[in-house]
């Protein structure tokens, strides 16, 4: 069987047989182009409607900063502000595609901010915790 695969903005072609992958071209992926919105003059009239509002920024406390390596759902938040860790300690479960990932703490330190919390959902990059 044939498949195309899209990862990262690029387009795999593969085939698949008894159990072997067999890559047959690989490309840029094009984004499609975007369709000439055509607006009837009885909804032009209308207010359009508000642009949802930015995040806040959070603002982080100086120190090394743990981000999240994926985007998920924060299952648990196992340190509080003022905690001291250790390096590998487990600051929080991640959970991403039914997996539960451990967040662990980059080095020794203090927790100074924790900027997430049970049930948040995060994007790759987002600061999770400040340690200091």
């Amino acid at each position: 069987m044939k498949y195309k695969v899209t990862l990262n903005g690029k387009t795999y072609e593969v085939e698949v047989e008894a159990g072997k992958a067999i890559l047959l071209d690989e490309y840029e992926a094009l984004a499609p182009a975007p369709a000439a919105a055509a607006i009837p003059a009885a909804s032009a009239a209308a207010p359009a409607p508000a642009a949802p509002a930015p995040a806040a920024a959070v603002s982080l406390a100086a120190g090394e900063t743990v981000e999240s390596p994926m985007p998920g759902n924060i299952l648990s938040v196992n340190v509080n502000q003022g905690d001291k860790v250790k390096e590998g300690q487990v600051l929080a479960i991640l959970e991403a595609m039914k997996m539960e990932n451990e967040i662990p703490a980059p080095k020794d330190g203090t927790i100074v901010q924790v900027v997430t919390s049970k049930g948040a959902v995060v994007e790759t990059g987002s600061p999770l915790f400040v340690i200091a």
